[in-house]
């Protein structure tokens, strides 16, 4: 790795941190010697990058730090066009749109050298199996979350029973050919996960459930984790 693309990196490392990062642990990842991320170190706070450190604890970086965007690594616009493929091909139209729109946007600004990696990808997302349709308005659920308010729906559930239930939208998680609304349930007094396709009918109701949304989410994040028996990324 050359010496730029190190200290490229050790930004990085020190920005998808939520804690102090040691020199130990940056020298495992970057597979140098702990002189030398003392050295890299130096040298970025030399260049003015705002990174604390205090021995025993690790390095920080500072929250409002930017750099110029798009400074990609090649395996990171891979990254960004598989993914957004996968969306394309999967999501609903304006989740799909906002993809392509993605990828163009990237292929413009990014230099010349870079573009092959877009254009050429060496990986590529199957083309999907067949989806089930849903049976909400996507996009305007996805308003409704952010929103903070309630959904009276219809539901069919595997055995064919039906039943009608207002829910409080949390998260929308994507499968191969389904998609689950994961909400909290009134009539049950807890977390359920939807599956679109079954849903009848919905009303997108102006009431709002009165939690603020990162509360609901954490909530949810841990019935899940704790019905599931796995930890969310």
């Amino acid at each position: 790795m050359r010496r730029a693309d190190r200290l490229f990196q050790i930004i990085q490392i020190l920005r998808r941190s939520g804690s102090p990062v040691t020199a130990g642990a940056l020298a495992a990842e970057l597979e140098v010697s702990k002189r030398s991320v003392y050295r890299d170190v130096a040298d970025l706070i030399g260049q003015r990058v705002p990174i604390r450190g205090e021995a025993g604890l690790g390095y920080v970086l500072e929250r409002d730090f930017d750099m110029p965007p798009l400074m990609l690594t090649p395996a990171e616009l891979e990254a960004a066009v598989l993914g957004a493929q996968w969306v394309a091909e999967r999501s609903d139209a304006e989740l799909a749109s906002a993809a392509r729109d993605l990828v163009a946007k990237i292929a413009a600004v990014v230099p010349e050298r870079l573009r092959p990696f877009i254009a050429e990808p060496t990986i590529g997302a199957p083309p999907p199996m067949s989806a089930a349709v849903d049976g909400l308005d996507m996009a305007r659920t996805r308003a409704w979350i952010r929103s903070g308010r309630k959904i009276h729906i219809r539901y069919r559930d595997d055995h064919g029973r039906e039943s009608e239930r207002t829910i409080w939208p949390v998260v929308i998680g994507y499968a191969e050919t389904v998609r689950l609304l994961a909400a909290w349930c009134e009539l049950r007094s807890t977390f359920r996960h939807f599956r679109t396709d079954r849903i009848l009918a919905a009303e997108f109701l102006d009431e709002p459930h009165g939690v603020p949304q990162s509360n609901l989410r954490a909530r949810w994040r841990r019935h899940f984790e704790a019905e599931r028996g796995v930890r969310l990324p």
